[in-house]
């Protein structure tokens, strides 16, 4: 893909064995060196196990919550992608107390660290859950609702922190709203698992997939390539606007879940056309979901110079494409 490339440079992937952060070492430790630390709580480790091996690849198993292993491991980093977290937001409303644990200490540890060792900067993962209750289309930056869930909470006390860290120490951060990514190495398992992997997990062994509610809820799905070049165009930038504010990380369309189910059976039929005939079952709607997410992404194209290369068509394809030689 056609985008400055951060290089050369010390970077710390947080969560980095994780969904996210894995596909980020991936790309960067070519041209990088890469330290790599996850607890492995929701990571797996054959998500980089293939890069041990690398020269430029450091794996340091330990948890965000210990303020000292933090210190140490950002020691002589440039960059930090902070992507450690505790996602999902039934996750944070069945354990609040992890979540808040995870995301809010963990972050507030991890910048702290950043600013005391002098990281010269530091991107982080926060989520579209922080539109809340807003109905407005599409998502615009500067304008949110109220939280629903606690996995919202800690996200929106991220941000905050994040603008007092640059407005009382100069800490040079930016903040990366993530819209429903998906694509390779995303775990199709657990009661936690995102929609995506699981349901194409479910159609390949001809299972009827769950939808919550009547499949009218809508996503701006956004294939993992675009939240590669969006990392890296924060991490690389040097336009001082986009300093202490927080992007989009999306599309900039929406699909529906009934919709998303069609594509998936559609492109999933290629490699297996019994799924074709897998029935789709509707269940309740669950708590602490919004109805409907569509993202502007005019901010991002201004101030980082964002061009996703990818919609949810060419997405599908090449997630269903790594699903299906993977999950089965």
């Amino acid at each position: 893909m056609n985008y400055p490339k951060i290089k050369g440079k010390r970077i710390v992937v947080t969560g980095g064995a994780g969904f996210i952060g894995s596909n980020l070492c991936h790309s960067l430790v070519d041209d990088n060196e890469v330290v790599c630390m996850d607890n492995l709580a929701t990571g797996h480790f054959y998500n980089i196990d293939s890069l041990t091996t690398h020269k430029h690849f450091h794996w340091v198993e330990g948890d965000i919550r210990d303020f000292n292993l933090c210190k140490r491991v950002l020691d002589g980093a440039d960059v930090v992608l902070h992507q450690a977290a505790l996602g999902s937001v039934p996750r944070s409303i069945n354990d609040p107390l992890a979540s808040h644990d995870v995301n809010v200490n963990g972050f507030l540890n991890v910048i702290t660290a950043a600013r005391d060792t002098g990281v010269k900067r530091v991107v982080y993962a926060s989520s579209s859950s922080v539109y809340g209750d807003s109905a407005d289309l599409p998502k615009v930056e500067e304008k949110t609702g109220k939280a629903l869930s606690p996995y919202a909470v800690t996200k929106c006390v991220n941000e905050l922190y994040a603008q007092v860290y640059r407005l009382n120490y100069g800490l040079p951060i930016i903040g990366l709203r993530y819209f429903n990514v998906f694509g390779r190495r995303q775990d199709p398992n657990g009661v936690y698992a995102a929609a995506i992997p699981k349901f194409t997990m479910q159609l390949l062994r001809n299972e009827s997939p769950v939808i919550n509610g009547d499949g009218s809820h809508s996503r701006d799905f956004t294939y993992i390539e675009n939240i590669i070049q969006l990392n890296h165009l924060a991490a690389g930038t040097a336009n001082e606007a986009a300093l202490g504010e927080v992007f989009n990380g999306a599309t900039g369309d929406r699909f529906d879940l009934n919709q998303l189910l069609a594509m998936l059976k559609e492109n999933l039929a290629v490699y297996q056309p019994s799924v074709r005939d897998v029935k789709v079952v509707h269940g309740p709607n669950r708590a602490g979901d919004i109805p409907h997410s569509l993202a502007s992404i005019e901010k991002a194209k201004a101030l980082l110079g964002y061009a996703p290369a990818y919609g949810l068509k060419e997405g599908l394809k090449e997630a269903v494409k790594w699903y299906y030689h993977h999950l089965k």
